[in-house]
């Protein structure tokens, strides 16, 4: 049985991942409206992955028979200066996210709560992969600057994320 503080935390993770589905979604409309659909498409990927993992947290917490508590998932920015500035807002957001792990799986530790340290354990290697694929775009997007095949090279490589 999970302890209140941790069916807590995990509830705010939730909502959290929520978020990072909303702001993925926020990012995607920024991209179709200024005609990158490869940019739009890998950030539509990115918003469903993001809401799986709410619901990967959502089911554990029924298996536990702990409550589930959605909660208000606020309101994404819109615009972003750039495609360069788009994907570092949503490095700097994996960044948070990833810390917001740790804190659950620190958690699990101190309440030697084994099973949702373990539930944890795919969320810690999960958040590797997703800062290193937006890092990998950022740094992409750093090289190619202003140029315009550039960024329409990235367009057409993004536009494959399935």
């Amino acid at each position: 049985m999970l302890s209140e503080k941790m069916t807590s935390t995990l509830n705010k993770q939730i909502n959290m991942e929520l978020y990072s589905s909303y702001i993925y979604m926020a990012m995607s409309e920024y991209f179709q409206a200024n005609n990158l659909k490869g940019f739009a498409n890998w950030m539509n990927v990115q918003a469903g992955e993001e809401l799986s993992h709410a619901n990967k947290i959502r089911h554990y917490l029924n298996e536990q028979g702990a409550r589930v508590v959605l909660s208000e998932v606020g309101a994404p920015p819109k615009e972003w200066d750039s495609p360069l500035a788009a994907f570092e807002a949503a490095l700097g957001h994996e960044k948070k996210v990833t810390a917001s792990i740790k804190e659950l799986v620190t958690l699990a530790k101190e309440e030697k709560d084994y099973a949702t340290e373990i539930m944890l354990g795919w969320f810690v290697s999960e958040q590797v992969e997703e800062e290193s694929s937006a890092d990998e775009i950022v740094q992409k997007l750093r090289m190619i600057k202003d140029s315009a095949h550039g960024l329409f090279m990235m367009d057409s490589f993004l536009g494959q994320r399935k």
